[in-house]
């Protein structure tokens, strides 16, 4: 999967008419700035999964500021397609048990390779449409890809030990492809798990393709585009809420 977001995203680079046209979705940069952090993004984790367990990502070594993307469109192509296989060699090498920093540590993940390599599948993914929605040809997440991007997102960017300062809530979040989540917002955090088929109606259900609940988890498209019934205020605290704050 990172192979194949990763080629569709270098197709999108080597299609844009004008890599200096602004990214609607990340507003700051351009789509040269987004091909920089994509490669400069692959490249670092690399070196955070070769590092292996660590309490802190281990030090940058590219002197601040430094060149690192060709502005030859060809160059870029081939710069882009090996940041991304120094990145799989890395986690090929390091095998998916292999701990290693993450930025995710009181969330339902593990911090390992494998829990990396599933969350830079969305990263790369949501960038790729990012790069598609600025030339006006934005393509849904792959079905396979966003199923797995819901679930992703849920068990570790939302889920926390830290405890939940509102309400106690349930969010439930069901994917027209079939598949069921709840969010349980309580004093021990927010914990995700799969919504049983006999479960009680939670206090709020948002409902969209899996695709679609995805870019709204990355504030790529607006809550209005999904189906919501119920108390919509957990999920709006929750968006809004910093756990590390």
């Amino acid at each position: 999967m990172i192979e194949d977001r990763s080629a569709a995203f270098r197709a999108a680079i080597a299609s844009a008419p004008d890599l200096d046209a602004q990214v609607p979705t990340c507003p700051d940069w351009t789509l040269r700035d987004l091909a920089q952090h994509l490669g400069d993004g692959r490249r670092r984790q690399a070196a955070i999964i070769a590092a292996g367990p660590g309490a802190e990502p281990p030090a940058k070594t590219n002197p601040k500021g430094a060149p690192t993307a060709p502005r030859d469109r060809e160059a870029l192509d081939a710069w882009l397609a090996e940041s991304t296989g120094l990145m799989l060699d890395v986690m090929r090498e390091a095998g998916p048990d292999r701990g290693c920093w993450t930025w995710w540590g009181r969330s339902q993940a593990p911090q390992n390779s494998a829990a990396v390599a599933r969350h830079q599948i969305q990263e790369i993914a949501v960038h790729t449409y990012d790069a598609q929605l600025t030339q006006g040809s934005a393509q849904p997440l792959p079905t396979d890809v966003a199923v797995e991007g819901v679930d992703e997102f849920l068990t570790t960017v939302s889920a926390t030990t830290v405890p939940w300062p509102f309400k106690p809530a349930t969010i439930d979040l069901h994917a027209t492809e079939g598949r069921s989540w709840r969010l349980t917002l309580n004093d021990d955090g927010v914990r995700c798990d799969d919504l049983a088929a006999d479960a009680e109606p939670g206090d709020m259900a948002m409902r969209g393709t899996a695709s679609e609940l995805v870019l709204y988890f990355y504030d790529r498209t607006s809550f209005d585009g999904l189906e919501t019934t119920g108390d919509t205020e957990p999920m709006e605290q929750l968006a809004e809420w910093d756990p590390n704050a």
